[in-house]
């Protein structure tokens, strides 16, 4: 059985792992105040779901989930996720995080940067821009007219597949942005960001995108 470590039990986190526990993975989940406090979400979880420190997380998954507030991603793990696929669901606000310039002018993604921090894992974008509570409420079965679609992006096309799949699992199609580069054309701010769309919409969408420029 895959174990999926999530890094980060927000929202998003919780949502990630409800969907996942569904879908036949076990789990490994962490958050930055300590396992203990997880234990109500670990017993609404069930027997296949743990809660550990972010570095046990690292270490026991098989593919991690990295779902923390953008401006604390240095703090992850990083030879505990070394050959391992990354899905990163975080989001650059200014407001929360502070400005960083290389991502006001358009020089950098929110998922480059996670990549340039894990250089030996493989980061795919996955999760980012859909609200939490949807993730396991609007998917439905393949083949469903109208089914809602998801991006994921990445430099590795395995990691790209693996997010194809369990976003295939939990109900929802796919578009592959491309490699990290192109992972702006989904971010905040974006025509494709937080929109219910199709995969027909979600490909006009990101080719709606218009990225902020260098000064």
């Amino acid at each position: 059985m895959t174990t999926i470590g999530i890094i980060g039990a927000g929202h998003i986190g919780s949502q990630v792992a409800r969907a996942a526990v569904a879908n036949g993975y076990e789990v490994v989940i962490a958050n930055s105040r300590g396992p203990e406090t997880l234990a109500d979400l670990i017993e609404e979880l069930g027997p296949n779901a743990t809660a550990a420190t972010a570095e046990g997380t690292a270490k026991a998954a098989d593919v991690a989930v990295v779902t923390v507030p953008f401006k604390a991603y240095e703090s992850v793990p990083v030879e505990p996720l070394a050959g391992k696929i990354v899905i990163d669901t975080n989001n650059y606000y200014w407001e929360r995080d502070g400005h960083v310039p290389v991502l006001d002018e358009g020089r950098a993604t929110v998922s480059g940067l996670l990549q340039a921090h894990l250089p030996a894992s493989r980061v795919a974008k996955g999760f980012n821009h859909i609200t939490a509570a949807d993730i396991t409420t609007t998917g439905t079965p393949a083949g469903t007219p109208g089914r809602r679609a998801l991006a994921t992006s990445s430099d590795f096309d395995e990691a790209a597949q693996f997010v194809t799949d369990l976003y295939d699992q939990i109900g929802f199609d796919t578009v592959n942005v491309g490699p990290l580069s192109e992972s702006w054309r989904v971010e905040r701010d974006q025509p494709a960001y937080v929109t219910v769309q199709t995969r027909d919409e979600l490909v006009a969408n990101l080719a709606k995108a218009e990225r902020a420029e260098a000064a």
